[in-house]
């Protein structure tokens, strides 16, 4: 069949390739893959490069210039932090050197400022949310010379002013196609994973305890949903979506997981859905399917507390007997107050029960807390550090991690920063520059710098107890998890500048080579 022309996506870098090694190259560009299987079945021709595969991001943007010529339609996308600037970049090289080819950029950063995209020049459009149904339309009205205005979902600039077409709702998933899976070579994800940045890659998620230790393994990520219900303040999620969430059903799933298994041979599935969990009937169909199917398939997901403490405990059980191992799960604040601000439903030990319940099926839990929220106070910063150690101290299992709170667009967190002085990125190129969220303290000077030695603090014992600094468990590792234990902070500071002298006193004779969180002792 001939081609009714060209659409060429790109995926931009998630991190500065110049500056990190966590270029992201092992995750698969869903988004895109997910936006292409209209245009695909349509009949044009799809070419998707990803960034995250190439050394030099501007290799990558000479494949897209090169693709480019006689192309139809060019889209990119892009979330907080580098993708940002990576993809005003790239789309800036296309626009230079084919003035008039049209350009599209979506994703979440794109849908919560469409206009400092539109203003930046490059962008002739910006889809708002959910993007296959309008980017079919989209193409659609571009070949046939229509007003993109008729065109639902679009953010456009006219005389200077923004408009936003109709409002589209989240399509139906039997209004959907699964992923465009012919359009990805996968053997570039695999031998990332299984290259130099695989070990740290597999660290981050530990494999499954089944598998032997020497074992390489490969995952595969999938997304099955889309939104979330969670009214979350400090999240875009709830003003791109409108708290809706659609989910695809559970023997559509496995019959494509199961073609996915045959076609790809990995070892690990990891959900990328934003809120895997929400309806526990999709959930027992799903584990129920993959039983039948003999599937074999260890699994990671994202959950809420509530629906692990509100399924049926058979469902939980399920779960684990298909292969989930490990639930990550958006643990948030640690005082009931802050949670009521942030518009969540959990509450007290929901929590601390939640992660002690999975532990109970041998499900490893990651949980995430934030602080430093506007308006938050010392206190709740505190008690969120004494319930993430109260957790790791109850479990082993479970994996407590504070985040440094970072100021998003489209959220009404954002906006109360602002009014608490944040001086918020003027620019693309300084919103790139703006870090990675949950790593850099991007609103400097709003956590107390006893707040800030304490989470230091727990992170070191934390992640001490864990096994992952010295890559094993020995009296070090025994002790730190006493420390957890005992929520005695007095004689912290001076044990973890014992441990660091000790580390790196066999550093200096060639004894110790490994470790991924040793913070050095003047942070303590």
């Amino acid at each position: 069949m001939t081609s009714k022309g060209r659409i060429v996506l790109y995926h931009p870098q998630v991190c500065d390739s110049r500056r990190s090694t966590q270029a992201g190259n092992h995750v698969l560009p869903l988004s895109l893959l997910t936006i292409a299987a209209w245009p695909h079945h349509d009949g044009y021709e799809v070419v998707i490069i990803d960034g995250a595969l190439y050394e030099d991001a501007s290799e990558a943007h000479d494949k897209v210039v090169s693709a480019c010529d006689g192309a139809l339609v060019y889209g990119t996308t892009a979330m907080v932090g580098y993708q940002v600037t990576d993809s005003y970049n790239c789309t800036k090289r296309v626009k230079d050197r084919f003035p008039d080819l049209v350009t599209l950029i979506g994703g979440w950063w794109a849908s919560v400022m469409p206009k400092m995209e539109l203003e930046s020049g490059v962008f002739d459009a910006v889809c708002l949310g959910q993007g296959e149904i309008t980017f079919r339309e989209f193409i659609q009205a571009v070949e046939a010379g229509s007003d993109l205005e008729e065109v639902a979902g679009l953010a456009l600039l006219r005389d200077g002013e923004l408009i936003k077409t109709e409002r589209r709702p989240i399509a139906r998933w039997e209004e959907l196609l699964n992923c465009c899976w012919d359009l990805l070579d996968f053997e570039p994800y695999r031998q990332a994973q299984l290259g130099s940045a695989g070990k740290r890659i597999t660290e981050r998620n530990p494999r499954p305890r089944s598998f032997k230790e020497d074992r390489p393994v490969v995952t595969m990520v999938y997304h099955a949903s889309f939104g979330c219900p969670e009214p979350c303040a400090f999240c875009c999620s709830p003003a791109v979506t409108n708290r809706g969430w659609r989910a695809m059903p559970a023997d559509r799933m496995l019959d494509d997981i199961e073609e996915l298994q045959d076609r790809f041979d990995f070892d690990v599935l990891r959900f990328y859905d934003a809120n895997w969990g929400v309806r526990e009937k999709r959930t027992r169909e799903y584990c129920e399917g993959a039983i039948k199917r003999d599937l074999n398939l260890p699994f990671l997901a994202l959950m809420e507390p509530f629906s692990v403490l509100h399924y049926d405990p058979s469902t939980v059980d399920l779960m684990a007997e298909a292969g989930c191992y490990i639930v990550n799960i958006g643990a948030e604040a640690g005082s009931d107050p802050m949670m009521e601000r942030i518009g969540k439903h959990t509450a007290g030990d929901d929590n601390l029960q939640a992660a002690v319940e999975l532990a109970k099926r041998d499900i490893d839990s990651y949980l995430t807390y934030i602080i430093g929220f506007p308006g938050e106070t010392k206190e709740s910063m505190y008690a969120t550090v004494d319930q993430a150690r109260d957790i790791r101290a109850a479990t082993p299992l479970a994996h407590p991690w504070i985040w440094i709170y970072q100021p998003i667009p489209g959220t009404p967190f954002y906006d109360q920063s602002l009014e608490e002085g944040f001086q918020a990125p003027q620019t693309i190129q300084e919103w790139g520059e703006f870090g990675e969220y949950h790593i850099s303290e991007t609103w400097e000077g709003r956590i107390p710098d006893d707040v800030l030695k304490r989470r230091q603090l727990f992170q070191h014992f934390s992640s001490l107890s864990q096994g992952l600094t010295r890559g094993k468990v020995g009296w070090w590792e025994r002790r730190a998890t006493n420390r957890l234990r005992s929520g005695h902070w007095k004689m912290a500071r001076a044990e973890a500048k014992a441990f660091d002298v000790y580390l790196r006193s066999l550093r200096s004779v060639g004894l110790h080579k490994g470790g991924m969180n040793v913070t050095p002792s003047a942070q303590y």
